[in-house]
């Protein structure tokens, strides 16, 4: 049988947004996903959910499995002909052990790429605003490996070094050390010195002192790994320039519980503002046709005289469902739209279409109250295009105005398992400082899942809610309501998590 192929993916410092268009491409195909467990859970869940996952741990800094242990499980899953990614944090060729999972398969012929990603270095520079190499002031940038065997670096020929800044990956179990050793070298005890542990995530903490003093605050700090430390000049503008760690939710662990393909909207809002989002898709939205009712509605669109969307959703799926049957958007005729919320009517002004109503509050009372006060709705033909979850309020209320009302299912939404899902295990392990909910069947699907309970000694997440009628729901599922949107919107509900962790 072919050999497949093993692809080397370096995945970045940490941000899912860091990671390059061909590490999500490799992953999105891989049939065998290999990765440390340091490896972010919203990096793994972008392999397909036939993809095998195979999670190595890690002690401390270390592997738990020697390097040509996963190489041999590397090459047997190739040798199966079947496509293998194996992930690492940063670049795989800077400090990584893969070298000699790399040659381990050079030598035995099997085909392997390696895609390169943002090294911790670069990024630690760049998030803890630490420029590491400034045009036109001369000076170096070395990298070196701070878990190095005693005697393998010679860190006082770097101590004698002038305007250069070291770069120390993996240093923390031997900082002291190796700052001892560094200034014995001839560097200056008063040298300013950091260290960066989680560069680029929410959890990011940055730890600045000398090459006297980093040690004992790193201690006192309590760091952890994944951390850099950098020595040199360059530490003293972190005080100045430092961007990052001064967003209003740096630090702050936010769980998403939409749909994956709806979230990313919402988590590039939260992790603008520089939280840590965990992405929990408690719903998957899938297309829904009853052929014969589907038949009947778009053979006679020029018959009715509205239209109205209750989600973004149901604008996405009736448009696509439209485009199947006709290839000018003009098949709507004269029809008039109404949207139930902000978001939805968004969606439609997105097609360059006009929405004639949008209530101020995203109820399906007040968009049939809205519709009602026209000219009122006497044999009026009005076409509801819904999900399989949406209540009858509206249907009902549009009827007992005498309007003629079909309804038009085109999408329905179905509870995940996210048992064994990577970002639902670090949900429950660690928590959240919030998690957001953005429709009532979110809510009751969160209920159901024991599995997403946080557990022992987890943060207790604050409960953030779109709407009145989501939390409705999660006053019906027992659950607090600790902040409301404004405004069914991603930016008002973004808005109301922040003035609550504001204010305490």
């Amino acid at each position: 049988m072919n050999s497949g192929l093993v692809s080397f993916v370096g995945t970045g410092p940490g941000e899912p947004d860091l990671a390059t268009l061909r590490a999500r491409e490799v992953i999105t195909a891989a049939e065998v996903l290999v990765y440390d467990d340091v490896v972010p859970a919203a990096i793994v869940v972008w392999s397909r959910p036939a993809c095998e996952r195979i999670r190595l741990e890690t002690t401390g800094t270390r592997p738990a499995r020697p390097p040509e242990e996963v190489a041999a499980l590397l090459e047997a899953k190739a040798r199966a002909g079947r496509r293998v990614v194996r992930l690492k944090v940063g670049d795989p060729f800077v400090f990584g052990r893969v070298g000699v999972e790399v040659r381990q398969l050079a030598a035995a012929g099997v085909p392997f790429e390696v895609v390169p990603g943002i090294t911790a270095a670069l990024a630690a520079g760049a998030y803890a605003g630490i420029p590491l190499v400034q045009c036109g002031a001369g000076g170096t940038l070395i990298l070196l490996p701070g878990n190095a065997e005693a005697g393998a670096v010679d860190w006082r020929r770097y101590g004698a070094l002038r305007h250069a800044t070291l770069a120390i990956y993996m240093a923390l179990e031997n900082l002291r050390a190796i700052l001892a050793e560094l200034t014995a070298g001839g560097l200056a005890s008063d040298t300013p010195a950091a260290a960066v542990q989680s560069v680029s995530l929410g959890a990011q903490r940055t730890v600045t002192g000398t090459a006297a003093t980093l040690a004992d605050l790193v201690a006192a700090a309590k760091l952890g790994a994944p951390a850099i430390v950098l020595v040199g000049e360059a530490v003293r503008h972190h005080a100045t320039i430092s961007w990052f760690e001064q967003l209003p939710l740096f630090g702050r662990r936010v769980a998403v519980t939409r749909a994956r393909e709806q979230a990313g909207e919402l988590r590039r809002r939260l992790e603008a503002l520089g939280a840590e989002v965990v992405e929990l898709p408690l719903l998957e939205i899938r297309p829904y046709r009853d052929r014969e009712t589907t038949v009947d509605v778009m053979t006679e669109l020029g018959k009715y005289d509205w239209i109205v969307f209750t989600s973004a959703n149901g604008v996405r799926h009736f448009f696509d469902l439209l485009f199947k049957g006709f290839r000018d958007i003009r098949a709507l005729g004269a029809m008039r739209i109404a949207c139930v919320g902000e978001t939805t009517a968004r969606a439609v002004r997105d097609l360059h279409l006009e929405v004639e109503i949008c209530p101020a509050t995203a109820t399906a009372e007040a968009l049939a109250d809205a519709m009602i006060a026209t000219d009122g709705l006497d044999n009026v033909m009005i076409l509801v295009v819904t999900g399989n979850l949406n209540r009858d309020t509206l249907v009902k209320k549009l009827e007992g105005a005498r309007a003629i009302v079909d309804r038009l299912q085109v999408y329905e939404n179905v509870r995940t398992d996210l048992a064994g899902d990577p970002a639902a295990d670090d949900f429950r392990r660690r928590g959240a400082d919030a998690i957001l909910f953005a429709s009532a069947s979110a809510v009751h699907a969160y209920a159901g899942q024991k599995v997403l309970q946080p557990g022992p000694g987890a943060r207790r997440p604050l409960t953030g809610s779109l709407g009145p009628l989501t939390s409705q729901a999660l006053r019906e599922e027992k659950l607090p309501v600790d902040f409301e949107a404004a405004q069914a919107t991603p930016d008002a509900l973004v808005a109301a998590l922040v003035a609550k962790l504001a204010a305490g």
